[in-house]
């Protein structure tokens, strides 16, 4: 759901489409069998029901699919684009499993959920790095002394902490 290019020259599962990380790259695969995440036991049959929406898709259009590999793998990258926006279509019955499946490609490339964020940043996580996170403090920790709208908000709440946190 976010492409990235191949790990290897041979490697089919990744259509390679784009040139830089993807979701693969930036720990999606982690993630996923994480065991604070009760979805690696479900990822076979999750991948099983891509499949057989991969071969309905192609018989549809008469795209032939090698049986050397899995179907949605052995679809050229448009096909698997124009196949995973249908997965989303308000009337798919199982599109609560692909908004799932979205959101934690998502939490991996975008906040490299599976790891320390400051370990992350360091390693040069690619999500990270891409929407060009910023470095912490010296201390490990996040201040942002601009306002994102060019002032604050709100009020500081009187009983605030000298950490931030509400008394």
């Amino acid at each position: 759901m976010i492409p990235g290019e191949r790990r290897s020259p041979g490697d089919m599962v990744i259509a390679g489409a784009v040139t830089g990380p993807g979701a693969v790259q930036a720990g999606v695969v982690t993630l996923l069998h994480s065991p604070e995440l009760p979805v690696a036991p479900l990822l076979p049959a999750i991948a099983a029901l891509l499949d057989a929406r991969a071969v309905a898709y192609a018989a549809l259009r008469l795209i032939w699919l090698s049986p050397s590999r899995p179907p949605f793998v052995g679809l050229s990258f448009a096909d698997r684009t124009a196949l995973v926006g249908g997965l989303f279509d308000p009337d798919d019955l199982d599109r609560p499993i692909w908004q799932v499946m979205s959101l934690l490609v998502g939490l991996a490339f975008d906040t490299a959920g599976q790891q320390d964020t400051v370990e992350a940043l360091a390693q040069g996580h690619p999500g990270l790095t891409w929407l060009r996170f910023p470095e912490p403090d010296a201390d490990g920790l996040w201040r942002f002394p601009d306002f994102s709208y060019g002032r604050p908000l709100a009020a500081l709440h009187p009983n605030t902490t000298a950490s931030g946190s509400p008394a």
